[in-house]
């Protein structure tokens, strides 16, 4: 009897055949280990969806007339680097009388492997007894765990169809909006391809908007009133909080527009008694941040190093990979399992010997508090990013591969830091009817926020002084009112955090008020794993632009933007598309149905396009480069480790070929 482990890529086989039996014996695409077991591996995805002149050779010219593509049997063929390594999976399979799945632990993770047995028809038997093995922690013991809490293939089928329908949904979507709008563009002297996505244009229309309302923002003046209001030696000043009937002097943000109002406000309160109508005086806990999900350490290190997502994610590949010194990297997740608390000690050790800047915050850490993050509820594939019991010489790391792992083992740390704590105090006037409010916050016990190394900026004095205690029904005097003069500010440019945390809270951008209620802390723009190429390559191909840290969209870009139909530029749809993604691998929702609704809007879109004239916005655009024929590039997608890239086509020719994306939204 011969089990068969397939690995997403070589460094997981590795680490698989590394805790099996030896003597192991290297071979050519796989490892055969002491007692006959066999571990190969894919190299990222060794399959990809053909090219559109594979279902018909007239779709090699691009033409309107062709619109839209659709598949009637889908098929995929062997990347060309990747032949060699699925004819030896082929083998091994067929030779095995047990397989075992060993992707990574995510959708795509799922797909990947599935999608190369039913490619090669493994045989009803093997693969309905095929084990599921989810390893999310490349050192040997935790592989060791993961090999003695198997599961059945089949629970994760569903997992695999949605992944499978979000890979076709993708390709007909982005195949058949591309070819029409670069075709549009074409006719209007545009030489390049508009590219078109489920996800990269939503991003693109977020930043296109965003820009358009800086150039056209015009700042308005308005005002903030305090009552000056002395006690002992010091002087409390209450922020004026206007009435109902004050609304037709307000913005829709509360700002008060009229300075005469506020005038009128400050001759009514000088010299009149300060009523304390309301006092309250609390103690408030702050606790822990969860530990990352890769969007979240992308922000965080965005903000703190200006790192990009796509530099971040492949520098915690290296880590994982490499150095095994942190978890799975691509995880959605911010809670860890139970089973991992009892690591705390070895971690912390780790983390103190691979970080000596930490070691001070590993004695502080106390490994027997249980922090909200240890919840096996909220766990499933894959947990958040933290780091792994292995400690590594800090020499051996890069310079920003010791900057993520600092910010790791940070994040993680605090999970063992009880709450900060801080005094918070409020008092309500009323001043000639009006109400004035003054509010005070202190910081008591730092708890966690010891280890971010800044000082909050409130002293207990200055809240005392701001905020004095004194008890409801006190009458102090109002010396005076005070007119502060400002000015709106226009909203500001993107930057590569804030278009990550747009990305990631799309509830604040979708339109559509019911979907705004069901997205709201769940689904995002793309997935963790994708959302660092999807900027990349709306980068690369000259749709969006940084201005040092700024991002903003370019002529083509906003082009593309005014030109497309509302519903291709705004989140709302791709988020619907998520939802129901995630309800199909929930078993909610079915394939087909999901995939007939989208081949029905797509066929609407290409009949509208068809009858358009050329938008005015794809009019004279410059074009990205001169004109070089069928030239390609090569752009990577943050590739998973595997080499997944896909060939993207620049050319200037409508009738050039276009390769499928590959694991990107």
């Amino acid at each position: 009897m011969t089990r068969l482990y397939i690995a997403e890529k070589p460094s997981l086989g590795r680490a698989i055949a590394a805790v099996l039996p030896r003597p192991h014996k290297n071979n050519n695409g796989y490892i055969e280990v002491g007692n006959g077991d066999i571990v190969t591996w894919c190299i990222g995805h060794l399959l990809e969806q053909v090219e559109p002149d594979a279902y018909d050779g007239k779709y090699k010219k691009w033409n309107m007339a062709d619109l839209p593509i659709v598949p009637q049997q889908w098929q995929l063929v062997p990347r060309k680097t990747a032949k060699q390594q699925l004819s030896v999976v082929r083998k091994l399979a067929k030779q095995a009388t047990e397989v075992v799945h060993a992707g990574d632990p995510d959708r795509e993770g799922q797909l990947l492997v599935d999608e190369v047995m039913d490619y090669i028809k493994l045989a009803a038997n093997k693969k309905a007894s095929m084990q599921r093995l989810l390893i999310s922690d490349l050192n040997p013991a935790a592989v060791k765990r993961a090999l003695g809490k198997m599961r059945s293939n089949r629970d994760f089928i569903p997992l695999s169809v949605s992944a499978l329908a979000r890979s076709r949904a993708d390709w007909l979507y982005g195949m058949n909006m591309t070819r029409a709008y670069t075709l549009l563009g074409q006719k209007g002297g545009y030489r390049g391809v508009l590219s078109v996505g489920r996800v990269q244009t939503p991003v693109l229309g977020l930043v296109t908007r965003r820009d358009d309302e800086i150039a056209n923002f015009v700042p308005k003046p308005f005002y903030e009133l305090f009552a000056l209001i002395p006690y002992q030696d010091n002087m409390i000043r209450a922020r004026w909080v206007p009435s109902e009937a004050c609304k037709p002097w307000q913005d829709e943000d509360g700002r008060v527009l009229n300075r005469k109002l506020c005038e009128n406000v400050v001759n009514r309160i000088k010299g009149q008694p300060a009523e304390v109508t309301e006092s309250e005086r609390k103690e408030t806990r702050q606790s822990a941040p969860l530990p990352y999900s890769l969007s979240a350490l992308q922000i965080d290190a965005a903000k703190r190093f200006g790192m990009s997502a796509a530099d971040v994610l492949a520098t915690c590949q290296s880590l994982y990979e490499k150095h095994k010194v942190i978890t799975y990297p691509r995880s959605d997740c911010r809670y860890l399992p139970l089973d991992h608390f009892r690591q705390a000690d070895e971690v912390c050790q780790a983390i103190a010997k691979t970080a000596a800047e930490l070691s001070s915050a590993v004695e502080g850490a106390n490994t027997s508090q249980k922090s909200k993050a240890w919840n096996d509820k909220k766990v499933d594939a894959h947990h958040a990013i933290i780091p792994t019991p292995k400690a590594v010489n800090s020499n051996a790391l890069s310079a920003g591969e010791y900057k993520i792992y600092q910010l790791i083992a940070r994040q993680y740390l605090m999970q063992f830091y009880p709450a900060a704590v801080y005094s918070e105090a409020k008092l309500v006037f009323t001043i000639a009817g009006g109400m004035f409010v003054a509010k005070g916050r202190q910081l008591m016990s730092a708890g966690w926020r010891e280890l971010l190394g800044r000082e909050d900026s409130t002293s207990e004095q200055d809240l005392a002084d701001k905020v004095p205690p004194l008890d409801k029904g006190t009458v102090l005097t109002c010396q005076d009112g005070e007119i502060k003069d400002k000015m709106t500010e226009p909203p500001k440019a993107f930057t590569e955090a804030t278009l990550l945390q747009a990305m990631t809270g799309i509830a604040r951008f979708v339109s559509d008020p019911s979907l705004k209620k069901i997205l709201r802390d769940t689904d995002g723009l793309g997935t963790e794993a994708t959302r660092a190429g999807i900027l990349d390559i709306l980068f690369k191909r000259q749709l969006l632009t940084r201005q040092g840290k700024s991002i903003h969209a370019t002529e083509a870009g906003r082009g593309l933007v005014y030109a497309l139909p509302d519903e291709s530029t705004y989140p709302d749809m791709t988020a619907h598309w998520e939802h129901q993604l995630q309800d199909m691998a929930e078993k909610k929702c079915a394939y087909q149905p999901f995939m007939d609704a989208l081949q029905e809007r797509v066929q609407q879109i290409m009949e509208k396009v068809k009858h358009s004239e050329v938008p005015p916005s794809l009019r004279e655009l410059k074009s990205p480069e001169p004109f070089k024929g069928g030239k390609k590039r090569r752009y990577s997608k943050g590739s998973k480790g595997g080499g997944r890239t896909g060939t993207k086509t620049s050319s200037s020719r409508a009738g050039a070929k276009r390769k499928p994306r590959k694991k990107a939204d």
